[in-house]
């Protein structure tokens, strides 16, 4: 899957770069209405109708695939009909229909094609798609969609172009290596799909313009330098100012160097070797 340019006839065609959809199926361009679902839009404000979350509001209209992260139909093969592209995430998704007749969406791996079979729990081959516990995927295997917790659902390397390495395996533990470079203890009984997650370029996208943030929901934001006192901690100052202090953010936190994770959160004791800074 590639991207596409265009000719700069406008000053916004000179930097788009979007997605050629090639590896989308061109005979589903609706996707399996069983399989979605309406979800409201909060445009950033809380449940009392404050403003709690900036910049989001308007876009186009969508519906949520309801995508299957357990992977739990166990020992059935699976059938893929499409690739399709899911306006909520930035990876593709596979529509599957197993051999009960039952279909569900999954994160669509990097190779996974239309026609392809594929199985979810032990005994299944270590094959591109695949679903299993980490205590029967060979060492080095790359997975994505990998669970925290055993039967909840993958919760980790789920984008696009992401991946894990299966490191090591002691006890009831697997050392998995994230994308970020952290390694993490997972218990061997948690399911992981094989295969790198699909649409590696979406790193290479380039909106162009303006209006298509405005698409996705998201609202313009200022630079804090540029608004008032009352309105940011940096704001204000005659003439141009670059801050004059150490940035933060609207509520005071420090924005650089500063380690939110908190120091006594009880799964640091899985973390292995924590991200490179």
């Amino acid at each position: 899957m590639g991207n596409k340019t265009f000719n700069p006839r406008t000053p916004s065609l000179r930097w788009t770069a979007i997605s050629d959809f090639a590896e989308l199926s061109p005979k589903h361009k609706k996707p399996e209405k069983s399989l979605t679902e309406h979800i409201k839009r909060s445009g950033g404000r809380n449940s009392h109708g404050r403003m709690t979350s900036r910049r989001r509001g308007g876009g186009h209209k969508r519906n949520y695939r309801i995508i299957d992260f357990k992977r739990d139909k166990l020992n059935i093969e699976a059938k893929v009909l499409s690739i399709e592209y899911d306006p909520y995430r930035t990876a593709n998704i596979a529509l599957l229909q197993y051999s009960d007749g039952e279909k569900r969406y999954i994160i669509a791996p990097l190779g996974l094609t239309v026609g392809r079979v594929v199985t979810n729990g032990t005994g299944s081959e270590i094959e591109i798609g695949n679903a299993m516990p980490l205590k029967d995927i060979p060492l080095g295997t790359q997975v994505h969609n990998v669970e925290l917790h055993k039967g909840k659902g993958g919760q980790m390397v789920r984008s696009a172009g992401a991946y894990a390495i299966l490191m090591a395996k002691e006890g009831e533990f697997a050392h998995v290596r994230l994308t970020s470079g952290e390694v993490r203890l997972l218990p061997i009984e948690c399911m992981a799909t094989i295969g790198q997650v699909g649409n590696l370029d979406h790193e290479n996208l380039s909106l162009g313009k303006a209006g298509r943030n405005r698409w996705l929901g998201r609202r313009p934001a200022s630079r804090a330098v540029a608004k008032n006192p009352v309105d940011h901690p940096m704001g204000g100052g005659e003439g141009r100012s670059s801050g004059g202090r150490h940035p933060t953010s609207r509520n005071g936190q420090l924005a650089k160097g500063l380690k939110t994770r908190r120091r006594k959160k009880q799964t640091s004791k899985y973390i292995v070797t924590g991200r490179p800074r």
